[in-house]
């Protein structure tokens, strides 16, 4: 199922079902569980506009680990990290830049630095003035279904077809409640973008079987960016290391796209962009 229309980012324009579009990550934070966080400005700079030589459509620049078990970081100390980069970044590439953060002063500061999107991990659950954000400002607005309020799922509990069908329920729930949240504060649908949330509050098992029902979200009719990178279902699966993940990542991503993932988000961006093409040729009519 295709979900028709454009969604506009600054100067770029994502024609949804066209192609995949990929999503390069920038990390600042020194914690990153993908062992890519970048501690200085020039590092930062680099990747970003190596990433954006090497096909990103789009990159996302953020300031605090979200790994389990992560240090928060205060509002300051992110906004050291992210601004400066985000300020320079904007100027010296052709593609849009997306916050990815939870709050609010941080997404705000970033938008007046330029950045054209919106990345929320957590759905407007706990920052829901991000959508009057996005509203007013006309972004594009990521929502993603995170569980880690609730506790990752028991590992102990039995799996069978029905309890994954009622995780299924809750997390299009989860994602729906988000849509309504900001279609309330005046987001117009176009500028909703999806995310089920790998590895937020979900087992490695769950993010197994999101894959593998990922065409279920077109249910909610918006795009959906799926963000396997070099996560732990891998590793319990391979029993690699985060930079020895890229082969998983990619039979995770071509997967993704043949179940209706619209936008990839990446660590290994020149691997991930040709796995797009050749998924893309493969899965949709006008594509190669």
């Amino acid at each position: 199922m295709i979900i028709p229309g454009i969604t506009r980012a600054g100067k770029t324009e994502f024609v949804w079902g066209a192609r995949t579009y990929v999503m390069g990550i920038v990390n600042l934070s020194p914690d990153s569980f993908s062992g890519d966080g970048l501690s200085t400005i020039d590092a930062a700079l680099a990747q970003a506009r190596q990433m954006a030589a090497d096909g990103a459509d789009i990159l996302d620049v953020g300031g605090e680990s979200t790994r389990p078990g992560f240090t928060p970081v205060s509002t300051e100390e992110e906004l050291k990290r992210v601004i400066p980069v985000i300020e320079r970044l904007t100027p010296s590439v052709n593609v849009p830049i997306s916050i990815d953060s939870t709050k609010y002063e941080v997404v705000r500061q970033a938008v007046d630095a330029g950045a054209a999107i919106i990345n929320d991990q957590w759905g407007l659950k706990t920052e829901p003035r991000l959508a009057v954000l996005a509203a007013a400002r006309n972004l594009p607005l990521i929502l993603m279904s995170n569980q880690r309020d609730k506790g990752a799922f028991d590992p102990h509990i039995k799996r069978d077809t029905a309890f994954y069908d009622n995780v299924m329920t809750e997390l299009i729930g989860s994602l729906r409640r988000s849509i309504e949240t900001a279609r309330q504060a005046g987001v117009p649908p176009e500028n909703i973008i999806i995310d089920p949330g790998l590895g937020f509050g979900k087992t490695w098992r769950y993010d197994l079987w999101i894959i593998r029902r990922l065409e279920e979200l077109k249910v909610l009719e918006r795009p959906v960016l799926l963000g396997p990178s070099r996560k732990s279902f891998i590793k319990m699966v391979l029993n690699v290391p985060p930079e020895e993940r890229v082969e998983g990542t990619a039979a995770a991503v071509a997967i993704g796209i043949s179940k209706g993932a619209d936008i990839v988000r990446v660590h290994d961006v020149k691997a991930m962009v040709r796995v797009c093409k050749v998924s893309d040729a493969i899965m949709r009519e006008d594509s190669g």
